[in-house]
C-alpha cells in the first residue's frame, strides 16, 4: 500500500462556512462513478491474465459470480425429475422422443430428444434454442427458408425451414445423443411466460413474482431458473442408460448461445461448448433471459465463455455484435488457450457476411467441433441429409396421455409457489451451513462470506494505492482539522482528518454517518461522541461517502439510485433490476468501496485503525466494509437503528443491494466478520453469534440495543 499526501493551496473565500467542505459550494467531485451507468450496450473487454494460478483464481471467480447472480449458491436441492418419454417416432438411424420432467417439483422442462439407433454408449449435447419463436415447432415458411438457400447459408428446405430441428437430426445421425429444450415461455413450457410482467401485481412481501423486490433481494431470476433448466437437463441425459456421462457438450445460438456458455462455465460436466453468435466484447443479450442483478459486473461475455478453458470451446460470429469477435475477444481466448497448453481446442468461425443465425456454413463447424472432440470418427465436410420436418402435432409433449399443466400450476399461482419453494429451499441451504466447529467455519465463510464477496465486490487487499490531497487546513476550537480528498484512481472520498492539538495520538478511527463528514460538527464545536474520541487521543477521519455531503450539488438528502431500462421502459420487464445491477455496483456497495478507501488512507496514519458507524444508513454500511477489511482493522462498533433489508419495497433504494436477504442480510454481514471484533447494536445477530462460537471467538462479538 502507498499513501502520498499532496498540498493544494485554495483560497479561504472559495469555500462554504463549513469547515469539512472540500470543493466550492454547488461543485461536486468529479468522480468517474457519477458518469453514465454502463449497460449490456458497453464495451467489454476481457480481463487479461498472465499465469496459470492466476487464471484458476480468476475462474473460480467467474464461476462463482454466475452461480451467485443467479440463486445457484450454493447450490439448490435436486429434487426427483419424474422424466416421463414418451411418443417416440422412429426413422431409419434416429429416433425422437416427447419429453419432460421436474426441475423443481411441479415445474417441468420440456423437449424433444433425438437418439441414434444402437445400444451406445453415446456422447450428447444439450441444444438450447434461443430466441426463436415456437422453435421446436417453428418454420420459416417457404418463402424466407427460399431466401436462405439462396444466400448460401442453406442448402436443404427442410433444415432451411426449421435449423434446430436440423441441427439435432444430424447430431443424432453422426451417433448422439441431443436434447432439445424449451425456453421459459416457449413451445410446451407454458407455465410461465418467458418474460413475466409480474413487479405491478405481484410485489409483496408476501406474495412476489419474478420482478418484485423481494425476488431481487434473493437473486430469483428468469436466467436462473434457466440455468437451473440447463442443470437438470444434464441429470437427466447422464441418467440416459445409453448416455457417455463423460461425453456431453453444449450448442446453441443467440439467446441459446448465452445459456450454452452459462451452463458451461457452471458445470464441469460439459465436456465441450459451442456457443453461437453470443460471444463478443459488445451486446450482451438483451432479454431478462440473459441478465441478472451482479452477473456481469467486471467481467462480460468473452470472460464467461473463457471460463469453459481449458475444455474445447468453439464459437462462431455474424453481421450483428459479433462481428468484431475476430480481433476483439477471440485473441484473448486463443492466448488464454495458448497459455493452457491446449491451442488445438479453442475453433471459431468468422461468416459475417450471414446475418445473425444458426445457418449450415456455421453448423457444418459445430459437427466437425464435436466429431473431432468427441471422437467420433467421420469424414468431413459434413453433408447434412434431407429429414422429415415435425409440427407441433408430432412433437408436442401434451396430450390426452400427458394433459398440459393447468390451473394453479401455471401463471400467478404457479410462479408464486416456485419462489417460495426457491426461498424455502435457500433458507434451509444456508441453516445447514450454520457451523459448529472450526471447519465448519471455514465452510460458512467459503459460501456465505464469497457470496458477500461477489456482492461487494473488494476486499481491502484490493483497494491499492491512495492519495490525500489536501484543500485546506483549519483549526476548531483546540482541534486541527485538514480538509481534502482521497483518491482512489478516478474515484473520489471527500475526507476530513481531525486531531486534537498537543495530544499524542494513540490510534486513528474513521468515523462514518448517516449524512456525511459534516456530521462530525455539531454547533460551534464537534458532536459529543467526535468530542469523546479527539480528548481520548484518536485521530478521527470522516468521509462524504457516494450520494452523501459533497456529492450533493443541491444539497438535499438522495432518495433514490439511477436505474437502467431496456428498450425505453415501457413494459415491466424491460425495468428488469438485472438491467442496472447487472453491469453496476448498486449505491451501498459504491459506499462500502469508499469506506474501504478511506480504511487504506487511515491505516497510513496510525498503526491500530477503529472504525464505527452509527444510524440506520451508516450502520449497514460499516458492517459490510468490516466484513472485507481483514485485518485491517481492530476494533468495529456499529449501531444500524434497526434497519433490515427485507423491509426495503424500492428496488432503486439507496440501500437496496441484490441478494442481501438470500445471505441473511445484516446478521450475515455480522457472521463473515469472524473472528475479527465486532460490536453490533439494535439488530438480531443470532446466526453471527453462533458461528463467533464455532470459530472460538465468542468473545468476539457482542451485541447491545438502545
Amino acid at each position: 500500500m502507498r499513501v502520498v499526501l499532496l498540498f493544494v493551496c485554495l483560497s479561504a473565500v472559495a469555500f462554504a462556512t463549513d469547515p469539512t467542505d472540500v470543493y466550492p459550494a454547488g461543485k461536486v467531485p468529479p468522480d468517474s462513478r457519477l458518469s453514465e451507468l454502463r449497460t449490456l450496450n458497453s464495451y467489454f473487454p476481457f480481463h487479461k491474465v498472465e499465469t496459470k494460478e492466476e487464471w484458476q483464481t480468476r475462474q473460480a471467480e467467474i464461476r462463482r459470480r454466475l452461480l451467485v447472480s443467479q440463486g445457484l449458491w450454493p447450490e439448490p436441492t435436486k429434487a426427483p425429475l419424474n422424466a416421463v418419454i414418451h411418443s417416440t417416432v422412429r426413422f431409419g438411424d434416429y429416433t425422437v422422443d416427447c419429453v419432460y420432467f421436474e426441475s423443481i417439483p411441479g415445474h417441468y422442462v420440456t423437449g424433444s430428444l433425438y437418439r441414434p439407433r444402437g445400444q451406445g454408449p453415446f456422447p450428447a449435447v444439450l441444444c438450447p434454442h434461443g430466441h426463436w419463436r415456437d422453435a421446436r415447432f417453428y418454420d420459416a415458411g417457404e418463402e424466407a427458408a427460399q431466401k436462405l438457400i439462396d444466400s448460401g447459408g442453406e442448402e436443404l428446405m427442410s433444415a432451411a425451414r426449421n435449423h434446430i430441428q436440423a441441427r439435432c437430426v444430424q447430431l443424432a445421425r453422426m451417433g448422439c445423443v441431443a436434447f432439445f429444450y424449451d425456453m421459459t415461455g416457449n413451445c410446451d413450457s407454458i407455465q410461465l411466460p418467458h418474460r413475466p410482467d409480474s413487479s405491478d401485481h405481484l410485489d409483496t412481501a408476501q406474495d412476489w413474482g419474478f420482478m418484485g423486490v423481494q425476488a431481487e433481494l434473493r437473486l430469483q431470476n428468469m436466467m436462473g431458473l434457466q440455468t437451473w433448466n440447463s442443470v437438470r437437463s444434464i441429470d437427466f441425459l447422464a441418467s440416459l442408460p445409453e448416455v457417455d456421462p463423460e461425453r456431453i457438450g453444449v450448442t446453441g445460438a443467440s439467446g441459446g448461445g448465452t445459456q450454452s456458455m452459462i451452463i458451461a462455465a457452471i458445470d464441469d460436466r460439459i465436456a465441450a461448448a459451442m456457443p453461437c453468435v453470443m460471444v463478443s466484447t459488445a451486446m450482451q443479450g438483451g432479454c431478462s433471459c440473459e441478465n441478472a442483478a451482479l452477473m456481469r459486473i467486471g467481467m462480460g461475455n468473452v470472460d464467461i465463455a473463457a471460463a469453459v478453458a481449458p475444455r474445447p470451446l468453439g464459437l462462431t460470429a455474424a453481421d450483428d455484435w459479433t462481428k468484431e469477435l475476430q480481433t476483439k475477444g477471440y485473441p484473448d481466448l486463443k492466448n488464454l488457450y495458448d497459455m493452457l497448453g491446449h491451442e488445438d481446442r479453442l475453433t471459431a468461425a468468422f461468416h459475417i457476411q450471414f446475418p445473425h443465425n444458426y445457418n449450415l456454413v456455421n453448423r457444418r463447424h459445430m459437427y466437425e467441433f464435436f466429431n473431432r472432440h468427441f471422437g467420433l470418427g467421420h469424414k468431413t465436410p459434413f453433408q447434412e441429409q434431407d429429414f422429415v420436418r415435425h409440427s407441433r402435432r408430432t412433437l408436442s409433449v401434451w396430450n390426452e396421455d400427458h394433459p398440459a399443466p393447468s390451473g394453479n400450476r401455471v401463471g400467478d399461482p404457479h410462479e408464486i409457489r416456485i419462489l417460495q419453494l426457491a426461498t424455502m429451499d435457500a433458507e434451509e441451504k444456508i441453516s445447514e451451513l450454520v457451523p459448529a466447529d472450526q471447519a465448519g467455519v471455514t465452510e460458512w465463510q467459503r459460501v456465505v462470506g464469497g457470496a458477500w464477496e461477489t456482492i461487494l465486490g473488494r476486499r481491502i487487499e484490493q483497494v491499492g494505492d491512495v492519495r490525500f490531497s489536501i484543500a485546506k487546513r483549519d483549526r476548531v476550537n483546540d482541534v486541527e482539522l485538514q480538509a481534502g480528498t482521497i483518491t482512489r484512481g478516478v474515484e473520489l472520498v471527500p475526507t476530513v482528518v481531525l486531531r486534537k492539538l498537543d495530544t499524542p495520538q494513540k490510534a486513528a478511527v474513521v468515523w462514518i454517518t448517516d449524512t456525511g463528514k459534516a456530521a462530525v460538527l455539531k454547533g460551534d464545536g464537534f458532536d459529543p461522541s467526535v468530542r469523546a474520541a479527539l480528548d481520548e487521543g484518536l485521530t478521527v477521519i470522516a468521509a462524504d461517502l457516494s450520494g452523501q455531503g459533497e456529492f450533493l450539488a443541491d444539497g438535499k438528502p438522495l432518495t433514490s439510485q439511477r436505474m437502467d431500462a431496456q428498450r425505453g421502459g415501457g413494459q415491466t420487464w424491460h425495468r428488469f433490476a438485472g438491467y442496472t445491477y447487472g453491469y453496476n455496483h448498486p449505491l451501498f456497495v459504491l459506499r462500502t468501496h469508499d469506506i474501504l478507501t478511506v480504511l487504506q488512507f487511515a491505516g497510513s496514519q496510525a498503526q491500530d485503525v477503529h472504525l464505527k458507524g452509527f444510524g440506520s444508513v451508516a450502520g449497514p454500511l460499516v458492517l459490510a466494509a468490516r466484513s472485507q477489511a481483514g485485518d485491517a482493522v481492530r476494533e468495529t462498533v456499529v449501531d444500524v437503528g434497526d434497519f433490515e433489508f427485507g423491509r426495503l419495497k424500492r428496488k432503486d433504494d439507496p440501500m437496496f443491494v441484490p441478494g442481501a436477504v438470500r445471505y441473511l442480510g445484516v446478521d450475515g454481514l455480522a457472521s463473515v466478520c469472524v473472528p475479527h471484533k465486532v460490536t453490533v447494536i439494535n439488530a438480531d445477530v443470532s446466526t453471527a453469534h453462533r458461528v463467533y462460537r464455532a470459530a472460538g471467538t465468542a468473545d468476539q462479538l457482542t451485541t447491545a440495543n438502545r
